[in-house]
C-alpha cells in the first residue's frame, strides 16, 4: 500500500485542476455556449426563448425541408357517375314486334356488350350509327339511345349498364393495404371514401402525409387535417392518383437527452416540449434543465435583425424548463424540420465525475493493499 501512496498523490495533483474546469463530456455545458456568444465572431445569434420572443419568431421566415402545398377544399358531388371516353357500356335492347329489325322472331332481347365509348365521346349503335354520350349520366345517356332508336324500331325498349374505365377511376399507388386502381361509383367520391376502399393506412406510417396528383399539379395535406376537419376531404376526378406517406420532415436530439438520434415528426407542428418527450426526455441527474437549446440555420435572405428576421444565419434558442414562463414557452416554441434540439449537461457532473474517479483509485488501491 505505501508503494502506491506516491501513485495516489500524483493522480491527486493531475484531477484537482479538473475539478476547477470542466471535464470532457458527451454534451457541453449551458455556460459554454452562453460565454461563446458573447464573443465578437461567435458566429451564431443566442436568443433566450419566452413569452415576449414568440410571436417574433414565429414571423421569421420558415427554415428546413417545409411542406408548402395546397390543398382542394371538399363539397358534396352528384350521386351519378358521367360517362368518360373509355367507359364500357353494355345495352338490352327489349323489341316485342314480330317484325323487328333487331330481334329474331322467337327472340324478344339483344345485347350489346362491352361497347368502348370512343375517344370523342360516341358509341355505335346498329341502324343508328354514332350517338355521342360523353357527359352524360348513365339515365340520359339511356334516354338518348332509346331517342335515336325510336325512328327505326318504334318499339324498342333500351337499358344500359356502365362499367366505369380508366377516366371515370382512381390509382391509390401507396400506403394502404391494398393499392389498385379503383373504379368512381358516382361524383361524390372522395380521398377518405377511397382509402377507406384500400383497406385503410398503413399502421407503420409516421403522421401519414396524402399527395394529390392532379394533371400537372400536386396537393398536399396531411390524414390528421382531414379527420379533424371533414369539411376538407375534397373529391376525387377521374385519373387522380392518391399517395399516403410517412412525413419527411424532421429534427435531431443531441447530448443528454434520452436518445440521440434522427426523428420523424409525430404531427404536423411539433413544440419544444414535444420534441423532448419523442427524444426520451432528460437524461436524469446529467442534464441541465435549464439549458435547452434549439440549434437552427436561416437562408441568408432571412437575416434582419428585428421581428423580419435573426441577427446571424446561425441562431441558437435557449431554453429554461425549471421556470413556468419557460415551461410555457416550451409548450408554444414550434421546432421547424432540420432543427437541433440539444439537452445541455449539468456542471454539477464535473464534481461526480471527479468524485467517481477518486472512487475508483481508491478501490483500486485498496484491493492492491489485500493482494499484498
Amino acid at each position: 500500500m505505501l508503494k502506491l501512496l506516491p501513485w495516489l498523490a500524483a493522480a491527486t495533483l493531475i484531477l484537482l485542476p479538473a475539478a476547477c474546469s470542466r471535464l470532457p463530456g458527451g454534451a457541453p455545458a449551458s455556460e459554454e455556449i452562453l460565454k461563446e456568444s458573447g464573443e465578437a465572431d461567435a458566429g451564431f445569434a443566442l436568443y433566450q426563448v419566452n413569452r415576449a420572443l414568440l410571436p417574433t419568431v414565429a414571423a421569421w421566415p420558415a427554415t428546413g425541408k417545409q411542406e408548402r402545398l395546397s390543398w382542394l377544399p371538399g363539397h358534396q358531388g352528384a350521386k351519378s357517375q358521367i360517362i368518360q371516353p373509355g367507359d364500357l357500356l353494355s345495352l338490352s335492347i327489349w323489341d316485342s314486334n314480330n317484325n323487328s329489325l333487331l330481334t329474331a322472331p322467337d327472340q324478344k332481347v339483344v345485347e350489346l356488350q362491352g361497347m368502348k365509348v370512343s375517344a370523342n365521346g360516341s358509341i355505335f349503335m346498329p341502324y343508328v350509327g354514332d350517338v355521342n354520350v360523353l357527359g352524360l349520366t348513365p339515365a340520359l345517356a339511356r334516354m338518348k339511345l332509346q331517342e335515336a332508336l325510336e325512328p327505326v324500331v318504334p318499339s324498342a325498349q333500351v337499358q344500359l349498364a356502365m362499367a366505369e374505365g380508366r377516366n371515370n377511376s382512381v390509382d391509390l399507388v401507396s400506403g394502404v393495404a391494398a393499392p389498385g386502381t379503383y373504379p368512381m361509383p358516382n361524383r361524390n367520391y372522395t380521398v377518405m371514401g377511397l382509402i377507406s376502399a384500400g383497406g385503410g393506412i398503413s399502421p407503420n406510417l409516421n403522421n401519414p402525409q396524402i399527395r394529390l396528383v392532379r394533371g400537372h399539379h400536386i396537393y398536399g395535406t396531411s390524414v390528421g387535417t382531414l379527420l379533424d376537419n371533414p369539411r376538407l376531404d375534397t373529391l376525387l376526378r377521374g385519373g387522380d392518383r392518391v399517395f399516403v406517406e410517412e412525413d419527411a420532415r424532421y429534427f435531431l436530439s443531441f447530448g443528454a437527452t434520452g436518445r440521440e438520434d434522427l426523428h420523424i415528426f409525430t404531427k404536423d407542428e411539433m413544440s419544444a416540449m414535444d420534441a423532448m418527450s419523442v427524444a426520451g426526455g432528460f437524461q436524469d441527474g446529467k442534464a441541465d434543465p435549464q439549458g435547452l437549446l434549439i440549434l437552427r440555420e436561416y437562408p441568408a435572405s432571412a437575416v434582419a435583425p428585428g421581428v423580419r428576421g435573426p441577427r446571424q444565419q446561425r441562431v441558437v434558442f435557449s431554453l429554461d424548463l425549471t421556470s413556468a414562463d419557460g415551461l410555457f414557452s416550451a409548450r408554444s416554441f414550434q421546432i421547424n424540420p432540420g432543427d437541433l434540439v440539444m439537452a445541455t449537461e449539468s456542471p454539477i457532473n464535473d464534481a461526480l465525475t471527479i468524485s467517481n474517479i477518486f472512487g475508483n483509485f481508491f478501490g483500486v488501491f485498496s484491493r492492491a493493499g489485500v493482494i499484498n
